[in-house]
């Protein structure tokens, strides 16, 4: 039975996996890996099958998913093209900072490329994944690319310029990162390490559900939480005194920059 093919055993195939799994998806998960050791408590979390080798990995897939590191891309699309095997039509990239021009140049002219940045909250359903697609993707393909991982959150498409910029804003990594940071500032006020981090979960977490949930903009909002001349208010100037605005703009420029070095590997 042909399947979903992933080529590549590492973490956010896991986290595809199991969100897949959580949302009933049925059909044959086939995984392939230089190191099919490594798979093993994927197949019993989340019930995929190991491919043997890339041959029978590749003679299996409907839909092949490239998800090894940006580095190893072009050496995998060509053993892929060495194995004897034929690819199927639909291919997918997961790799971040590949564009699709690369992709096109490394892989026979008839294959048809996607680009899919799944953020590893995918793992429990709400996984935001933005796609791009090449020219020449028929509608069918595309609306199958999108219902594939509507599976596992919300889908966003863009344009493939836009796909460097997007990985390194919608990240979690960004979410932990504040969530550590914030609670770090609170237990040097004084707080003990659960209080702080439970705190700093809520102002962000909880937070930022509310907004999604209340129709409200994010103005309305910071204007009724931040009174004038209150504690909320003045913790946020000293904080946009202190750089914030350019110490988060800088962050998501250096990893848009670390993308673009990917397409140079």
């Amino acid at each position: 039975m042909k399947a979903a093919v992933f080529l590549g055993g590492g973490r956010i195939t896991g986290a595809l996996a199991a969100g897949l799994r959580l949302a009933g998806y049925k059909q044959p998960i086939v995984v392939y890996d230089r190191h099919p050791e490594k798979l093993w408590a994927l197949q019993r979390e989340s019930r995929v099958e190991i491919a043997r080798d890339l041959e029978s990995a590749v003679t299996r897939a409907d839909m092949l998913i490239v998800a090894v590191r940006p580095a190893s891309v072009k050496e995998m699309l060509k053993e892929v093209a060495a194995c004897g095997a034929t690819p199927p039509k639909l291919c997918i990239s997961l790799a971040a900072g590949i564009p699709l021009q690369n992709l096109r140049a490394w892989m026979r002219p008839a294959v048809r490329w996607a680009r899919a940045m799944p953020s590893p909250v995918c793992r429990i359903g709400r996984g935001l994944t933005p796609v791009s697609f090449d020219r020449g993707v028929p509608k069918a393909d595309r609306v199958r690319v999108r219902k594939f991982f509507e599976l596992v959150g919300p889908v966003l498409e863009l344009p493939d310029r836009q796909m460097d910029a997007i990985t390194a804003t919608h990240s979690p990594t960004h979410g932990y990162h504040a969530v550590a940071t914030l609670a770090k500032a609170a237990q040097d006020a004084g707080l003990d390490r659960k209080t702080a981090l439970l705190a700093a979960a809520h102002a962000l977490g909880d937070g930022i559900y509310y907004w999604q949930q209340s129709g409200e903009t994010l103005d309305e909002l910071l204007q009724e939480a931040a009174t004038p001349g209150g504690i909320a208010a003045a913790t946020m100037a000293a904080m946009d005194k202190a750089g914030y605005a350019g110490v988060v703009g800088r962050g998501v420029k250096a990893g848009v920059a670390r993308a673009r070095m990917n397409a140079r590997s």
